[in-house]
């Protein structure tokens, strides 16, 4: 256990996924979205590493959310999230609408993707412990009606997932099989957070 007091904790986004698991799990803490140009994070990841991995950019981003709100928190101990979609050796992000949720769900369906999530912790304005997970899950072979039907009943609010699906809700309909933890799936490996927090005092142990 560390021997520092935090004032508070912050969630470093504005992900309602991230913040339900955080409030069901009876973490006290408040939200502070990042303000970072996550699309600017990539391509100067990419352009410094054209090779660089789906798990490199995952943790870039998580790492770049949490430092970005620890310096105007300094006292604060803040939690920063990213979460990655991989197919192949492509990178899916968030849809920036429903005619592109249709494209990648059309790309996605018969096949297997895997999601790469990180949590990172931030103090001072620096990152003090980070951890990445990776959940596989192979999508169904679905009709373009189902896809249709889908997509009127889940509505635009879908773009605000990446891979333009809910596990918790309509989206599992979409699956065959899935490996890997539930939490990380939804957007951040809990249990690992769970544990840190605790370790460092603050959260009762």
């Amino acid at each position: 256990m560390t021997g520092r007091t935090y004032s508070e904790v912050i969630l470093a986004s504005g992900s309602a996924a991230r913040r339900s698991m955080l409030e069901a799990a009876g973490v006290a803490f408040r939200v502070v979205p990042a303000e970072v140009d996550e699309d600017e994070i990539r391509r100067a990841y990419t352009a410094n590493d054209p090779d660089g991995t789906p798990t490199g950019v995952s943790r870039v981003l998580a790492r770049a959310k949490a430092e970005e709100v620890s310096r105007r928190f300094p006292a604060a101990l803040v939690i920063g999230a990213d979460q990655v979609l991989e197919l192949g050796r492509e990178i899916y992000n968030k849809p920036a609408d429903m005619t592109a949720a249709r494209r990648h769900l059309r790309a996605l369906s018969g096949r297997t993707h895997r999601l790469l999530s990180t949590v990172s912790l931030a103090e001072t304005g620096h990152e003090t412990w980070s951890y990445l997970d990776a959940a596989s899950l192979s999508m169904r072979d679905f009709s373009d009606d189902f896809l249709d039907g889908y997509l009127a009943r889940t509505g635009d609010r879908i773009c605000a997932c990446v891979g333009a699906y809910e596990l918790e809700g309509l989206g599992v309909q979409l699956f065959e099989s899935i490996e890997g933890d539930y939490f990380t799936i939804l957007g951040m490996p809990l249990l690992k957070l769970l544990a840190e927090l605790r370790q460092r005092g603050a959260m009762p142990t």
